[in-house]
């Protein structure tokens, strides 16, 4: 059938389609599987709360236990409540310890990957944490530095007694000097009453 036979609608829209199909600048929808949703932080808490348990020697000692009955159970029981025969090698055993680790395993690296997310994210916080502490302390021996020097700097109580102590000697001495200078001074000036004498004195003799 040639495409001139078929409808113009439907001409168009195969047209849409193709054009669609060849417009490779956009992504693709992604078509995601929606099926059965599953709480992570739930199942990762039962993970690990079976791994623990796996890890203890508690779980140890029941499953010995529990293998030792099991096969004591299928060797020297009668053959009526034999389940699993030592002849077939203890197949249900075998096959229930096979289940065990497979399910064990995957548990096991399950809590491993968590555990080793949430070490990633404490170290992430001790991290930031003695950076912030390193950069407190810095600032902290800054500060004291800074008290340290202004202290230094400061004028205490028993060093100003002495200095003031030590101006007020300087004073005296000071004034002692000044009082010995007019003393001087008063000394070498001549009496006004003296000098008067002598010149009238002087002017009688040349008169005579």
């Amino acid at each position: 059938m040639a495409a001139a036979d078929f409808p113009p609608e439907s001409n168009r829209r195969r047209g849409q389609l193709m054009k669609r199909q060849q417009d490779l600048s956009a992504p693709r929808a992604s078509r995601r599987f929606t099926g059965v949703q599953v709480d992570t932080d739930a199942f990762g808490s039962f993970a690990e709360s079976i791994a623990s348990f796996i890890g203890t020697a508690r779980f140890l000692v029941y499953q010995t236990v529990f293998i030792t009955v099991w096969i004591l159970h299928n060797v020297f029981a009668p053959d009526a409540l034999v389940f699993d025969p030592w002849s077939r090698g203890f197949t249900l055993l075998t096959l229930v310890l096979s289940i065990q680790a497979a399910y064990a395993a995957p548990l096991i690296l399950l809590a491993q990957s968590r555990q080793e997310r949430r070490d990633r994210v404490i170290a992430e916080i001790d991290r930031d944490v003695a950076e912030r502490t390193q950069d407190d302390t810095g600032f902290l021996a800054r500060e004291i530095a800074s008290v340290r020097l202004s202290l230094t700097d400061m004028v205490t109580g028993e060093a100003f007694d002495d200095r003031l102590e030590l101006l007020t000697d300087v004073v005296e001495n000071l004034s002692r000097q000044f009082e010995s200078m007019a003393e001087r001074t008063e000394r070498a000036e001549p009496d006004p009453s003296d000098a008067t004498t002598e010149e009238t004195n002087s002017t009688v003799a040349d008169e005579n």
